[in-house]
């Protein structure tokens, strides 16, 4: 009964997001209230990923700019409900540890020799004693 309700709710989530995506309506959140519904029934919990996509206060489907406004305020994502008012606060993810930031590209810097940094030999622009036309 279990495995049959979580699919079920992710049955209903997804629906909820393609009806979202079509256009304003009362579908989307019809579609959060059963599946609240089913979950407190047969006692699943939503997956962390689900309960970021909807008000607790009202089961409203959250819909960028619709029915939610997300700011951040000092190192916390505040989403508010835009049919309710209820705030929903989280704090912003930080950086694993061991993970390397993005790879960023040495500045090019003039040497004595006049070559930059970073240049392959042979890739100046001297004279090769080769002329275009």
């Amino acid at each position: 009964m279990v495995r049959i309700a979580q699919d079920r709710i992710a049955d209903l989530f997804g629906l909820a997001e393609r009806e979202a995506t079509a256009g304003p309506g009362p579908l989307p959140d019809r579609y959060v209230r059963l599946a609240r519904r089913i979950g407190t029934r047969y006692n699943v919990r939503l997956l962390t990923e689900y309960r970021e996509f909807y008000c607790r206060g009202c089961s409203a489907y959250w819909a960028e700019g619709r029915t939610v406004r997300t700011r951040l305020r000092r190192g916390r994502r505040v989403r508010t409900c835009l049919r309710c008012g209820r705030e929903r606060r989280l704090p912003v993810r930080e950086r694993r540890r061991g993970s390397t930031p993005p790879e960023i590209p040495p500045v090019a810097t003039a040497q004595e020799d006049g070559a930059l940094v970073g240049e392959a030999p042979g890739d100046s622009d001297e004279d090769d004693g080769s002329e275009e036309a």
